[in-house]
């Protein structure tokens, strides 16, 4: 899929309020500056179309299960409006988008979570596609990329939502007892039962900076605990200084990163 159709796809050149600084810019300025802000470099967070049209290689990405579509199974009141709101506010039919690509010629299978939808919120659908999507690496033998954005489990699907982390893992492992590599790109915000489960699995864990990364928020944890909290806690940086992830990496140079690291663990490299 080219950059172009994918930009094209999203339709939008709106003015852009940067959050940090104030300042205003086409969606197209940011779009072409990985959506840094140029004033102050703040990053702002990324589609799910947005991030594969940064990271793929151009006309290389197939979607995989492009069509599922989320339903109602506790009947909580108005999920069904809301799936519909997400769904008109994202362009996406659910809170992941999955497939394969190459990045700098390198295969993989690639998924993408996507803030706009639901605040990411891990349902079934989000689940089962991220599952389908290591169990077809896994046969395929492919490395596995994914970028986590998540407000946690989505508490409109109940238990369902929260047995994604077991099926999820599940496939993750499998995919690593088959000696596949799994790369895992945490960006702002990754927290609750996605983090708890296969954002923080992959054999390597990269971070753009400043990510916000945990389980429960700060806020419950000083309550619970009754102790002030470190500066920072929960941010990339304190994460990496922790032994957490393993690196932080600027976004403008995570293809060529992942590239690197794809091709290290290909059997092009030997």
């Amino acid at each position: 899929m080219e950059i172009k159709k994918i930009f094209n796809f999203l339709n939008k050149d709106e003015d852009i309020t940067c959050p940090k600084c104030s300042k205003t810019y086409k969606h197209s300025v940011f779009f072409n500056n990985s959506m840094i802000c140029p004033e102050c470099g703040a990053y702002l967070r990324m589609g799910a179309m947005e991030r594969i049209a940064v990271v793929t290689d151009n006309d290389s990405f197939v979607e995989c299960d492009g069509d599922l579509k989320s339903q109602n199974p506790i009947d909580f009141p108005d999920y069904d409006e809301k799936i519909k709101k997400a769904v008109k506010d994202s362009g996406l039919k659910e809170g992941v988008v999955c497939g394969t690509a190459t990045i700098n010629g390198f295969p993989c299978a690639i998924f993408v979570m996507d803030s706009k939808f639901m605040m990411g919120s891990m349902g079934t659908v989000v689940g089962e596609k991220i599952t389908r999507l290591f169990e077809k690496a896994t046969k395929e033998h492919l490395p596995v990329v994914g970028f986590t954005t998540s407000g946690g489990a989505r508490m409109q699907e109940g238990i369902f939502s929260l047995m994604q982390m077991a099926k999820v893992s599940g496939a993750a492992k499998k995919h690593s007892d088959g000696g596949n590599l799994y790369i895992t790109v945490i960006t702002d915000p990754t927290t609750g039962g996605v983090t708890a489960s296969f954002a923080m699995q992959g054999d390597i864990i990269i971070s753009e900076p400043k990510a916000l990364i945990g389980f429960a928020g700060a806020r419950v944890i000083e309550q619970t605990t009754g102790k002030k909290l470190p500066e920072g806690f929960q941010r990339a940086e304190f994460m990496l200084e922790h032994g957490f992830i393993d690196m932080i990496e600027d976004r403008k140079r995570l293809k060529y990163t992942i590239g690197k690291l794809l091709k290290i663990h290909s059997a092009k490299a030997i």
